[in-house]
């Protein structure tokens, strides 16, 4: 049975059978029985036991990732490949699906020249062609098991367990009758001259690496959701307490430098030490058998998804299981000319930073996930946050550089340089990612953000609803709105139908599909809307209004000066463009209308010699005007036009006039040539801009709907000139505001003023105090005093004028506290949080 789509399907294997077991036999593999004695006797104990918790902190928290993506979606087959790729988009999961089937194929390879040097040792013979001949002989065999299916290679597995857990039962015996507590502390430390931690952690790490097998198998399995996090977290604890207990078995028996120079020493500290023969014979051959049902299953899920057309046959299966025999070919090949490379260790560096790469992007997708916080990220996982996630990814770039900064760095490069290719050439999505709710996650964040900031005129930026029911005027209109939004407004493309009821909804719908491939076709940023209403201009006044989502409010209209009319029996297009100009100037927007004869196309040519005329008149819609040109020069096609400033409201022309208007335009930092007519009429108009390239208008709008410029008509201007674009502006255009003007400087100005009042308050109190101590003080100093004291009149004299500051003193008081009522009751008018009530 073949599949053409990369399908969520129901397998047959159970947590033990398809998860637990491939990676516990996996992770228990080459590294233990050869290279482990190595790694403590190179490192010591102390050292050694970090290397361990490092590479299993890794493999532990790359867990919870792996527990928590896959409890929150059905998992289809590819493991890793189908979760990023899932998350993160095609890109990411191209980018990582080759590399992890690259991986495994290579680990094929590895875990047979780790059986070839076991067996080449275990019969005394020798010779690098000698392992490879043996190597290759296995590999032949584990691609007879792969090319048959994985019900047998399962079936293997059993065989080889049980020889694995004889062979540590077996070594566990002999090291605790060997145990020496003075040994192990002496081996607490290595001494110098030993190989880098990161040398040895690089070797040490594919030990580590087989805790994703179970996730490669997940087309395979008959509940991923539950199997994938259960079985991954019990192979990782069994593997941990094995890693380390062996460890110290190692430090407690035997001296380092036996350890570091005989990678046999666990067959001498056993107690049958051809157990430890048969356990190495069986953890090389089953790992090598869990990567050769791995990465061919990578590559076909890969390929089904038909990201790299090159790959599209290998997403062929056969039989009941739908067995990749293609991929299983190509993954052969790739162990056998990897097994003919050689060397052990070197290929252990590389299956290292491969599966590092696979591990962050892991990390780094469930984290992406997670931060969406979209409803759906709902894991049955419970047990998960995202900083684990996080915190995985980056300890595995971390890991990556410090092993090896340049081989790491070249292959992020890689992985970098397949997105970049994926991202230009990739067709559209062909599942759902995290990427739209991750986008949406951001805006609903600043906008939340740009609500808390007041407005000012410096963030002024066209927001613009670019209005045509005919397919070629809203392609012209569409064109214009990506110049002048000069990469940094927006652009929604509305179409208004005049239709009611059950049509309504038909009508809207095609409507839809219509305006979606029109953006589509012209490659636009446009959004699109569709509008029915039974009246257009109603509903054009209401969605002006209301058209927006907090700070980001719609602010101009792009309307095309020749939109053809509709019949009078056509009840879907409105009838005249003037019905729509007066609902959009009362609902506070500004108008542009757009004549179009002869717009360049887009091609390298354009905007080199051309020119964009301005007619200034020094007001709202002049500034708009000179505004939209600046914007349309920040097109790459429009970089090089020639703005000119055409001021057509002065009466004189003198150095003083155009010395004023070069000083505006570098107010305005807009580079412009300056240039004033006098006496406008439609000759000067048409001598001046007949030939430009595009001509910004000021037009007002009369009681009869006839648009002027001036006292011109522009009906009797428009036929002469080139391509025009009318400008009315409502709103108040700023080009030259400071910082500390606008809203923000209005509140810091109130903000100040209370309080100065507070504290003028607070100071006509203590003077209200003191003159009360002061006069409290005095009349107890004169009621001592004798009647016929001669200086008694002087006393009261003074008591009264004490009393009468007193009472002033607080009239103060109470004077300076209305103030500060007034202002603490207008700053809480103006939305300006006020501490504490005023007294």
């Amino acid at each position: 049975m073949s599949s053409d789509s990369n399908e969520v399907v129901t397998g047959r294997l159970g947590t033990f059978s398809g998860v637990f077991t491939p990676s516990v036999l996996t992770i228990l593999g080459i590294i233990l029985f050869l290279r482990l004695g190595y790694v403590v006797g190179a490192a010591g104990l102390g050292k050694a036991l970090i290397i361990i918790a490092v590479a299993n902190l890794i493999s532990v928290l790359t867990s919870f990732s792996l527990a928590a993506v896959s409890t929150n979606m059905k998992v289809g087959g590819g493991g890793d490949y189908y979760l990023i790729s899932r998350t993160l988009g095609i890109e990411f999961g191209g980018a990582i699906g080759i590399v992890l089937f690259i991986a495994q194929s290579v680990s094929i390879a590895f875990y047979c020249i780790g059986f070839g040097e076991a067996l080449t040792a275990i019969l005394g013979l020798n010779g690098h062609v000698t392992v490879q001949l043996i190597a290759g002989t296995a590999l032949l065999f584990l691609f007879m098991l792969a090319w048959i299916g994985a019900d047998l290679a399962t079936k293997f597995q059993y065989v080889v367990m049980v020889f694995l857990i004889l062979a540590l039962l077996s070594f566990y015996i002999g090291g605790l009758r060997q145990w020496n507590t003075g040994l192990l502390m002496e081996n607490w430390v290595a001494g110098e001259g030993t190989a880098s931690f990161w040398i040895l952690f690089a070797l040490f790490f594919p030990a580590v690496t087989g805790f994703t097998q179970g996730v490669s198998m997940s087309g395979d399995l008959k509940d991923p959701g539950k199997s994938l996090p259960t079985g991954t977290f019990a192979a990782v604890f069994i593997s941990i307490l094995v890693y380390f207990s062996v460890a110290v078995v190692f430090a407690a028996s035997t001296p380092l430098q036996t350890l570091a120079g005989d990678y046999g020493a666990m067959q001498q500290i056993s107690m049958y030490g051809w157990l430890i023969n048969a356990g190495v014979i069986a953890a090389t051959l089953s790992s090598a058998m869990a990567s050769f049902l791995g990465a061919p299953r990578i590559l076909k899920s890969l390929a089904s998804d038909k990201i790299f057309p090159i790959l599209n046959p290998f997403a062929k299966g056969y039989g009941p299981s739908d067995n990749p025999r293609r991929a299983v070919l190509l993954s052969f090949g790739i162990a056998v000319f990897t097994v003919f490379m050689g060397q052990l260790d070197l290929i252990a560096g590389v299956v290292s930073m491969f599966f590092l790469i696979s591990y962050g992007l892991l990390n780094y997708a469930t984290y992406f996930e997670a931060s969406a916080e979209t409803p759906s990220f709902r894991p049955r996982f419970k047990w998960y946050n995202k900083k684990i996630s996080l915190v995985g990814a980056l300890i595995c770039l971390g890991v990556m550089l410090a092993i090896d900064f340049k081989t790491g760095i070249a292959a992020v490069a890689i992985l970098f340089a397949i997105f970049q290719y994926l991202k230009r050439v990739s067709g559209p999505a062909r599942w759902a990612d995290s990427r739209r709710s991750y986008h949406l996650k951001l805006v609903r964040d600043n906008l939340l953000g740009a609500q808390k900031v007041h407005a000012h005129a410096r963030d002024w930026r066209p927001y613009l609803l670019v209005l045509s029911n005919d397919e070629e005027q809203m392609k012209q209109l569409l064109d214009f709105s990506s110049l002048v939004e000069g990469k940094s407004g927006i652009t929604t493309a509305v179409r208004i139908l005049q239709a009611r009821g059950y049509r309504a909804v038909k009508l809207k719908a095609e409507a839809e599909k219509d305006l979606a491939r029109i953006i589509s076709e012209k490659e636009s940023s446009a959004f699109s809307l569709v509008l029915s209403s039974e009246y257009a201009a109603n509903g054009l006044a209401v969605l002006c209004q209301s058209f927006g989502l907090g700070p980001v409010k719609a602010n101009t209209v792009l309307l095309s000066w020749n939109e053809p009319y509709a019949k009078n029996d056509d009840p879907v297009q409105f009838h005249n463009y003037r019905e729509l100009i007066r609902p959009a100037i009362q609902s506070g927007c500004n108008i542009i209308l757009w004549d179009q004869k002869d717009l360049p196309e887009s091609d390298e040519s354009i905007g080199k010699d051309k020119t964009i005329d301005v007619w200034w008149q020094d007001d709202d819609t002049s500034r708009l005007m000179l505004l939209l040109a600046y914007l349309i020069t920040r097109d790459d096609h429009w970089e090089d036009a020639k703005i000119r400033l055409l001021a057509c409201y002065l009466d004189r022309d003198n150095e003083q006039i155009m010395q004023m208007l070069s000083d505006t335009l570098d107010e305005f930092r807009i580079q412009a040539e300056p240039k004033i007519v006098l006496g406008v009429n439609e000759k000067v108009f048409f001598d001046i801009s007949a030939e430009t390239d595009l001509v910004f208008l000021p037009v007002s709008l009369k009681k009869d709907d006839a648009l002027m410029f001036g006292d011109l008509p522009a009906d009797q201007l428009l036929p002469g000139l080139k391509t025009v674009a009318m400008v009315m502006a409502v709103q108040k255009i700023e080009l030259d505001s400071s910082p500390e003007e606008g809203r923000a400087g209005e509140l810091a100005h109130l903000f100040d003023e209370l309080k100065h009042a507070e504290k003028r308050v607070d100071a006509a109190k203590k003077i209200a105090q003191q003159a009360a101590r002061s006069a409290t003080d005095f009349i107890k100093d004169a009621d001592d005093m004798q009647f016929n004291d001669p200086d008694l009149l002087t006393h009261i004299k003074e008591k009264l004028a004490l009393q009468e500051k007193s009472e002033e003193a607080n009239k103060k008081v109470l004077k300076e506290q209305v103030k500060l009522m007034e202002v603490s009751q207008r700053a809480k008018d103006e939305g300006l949080a006020v501490d504490n009530e005023a007294p």
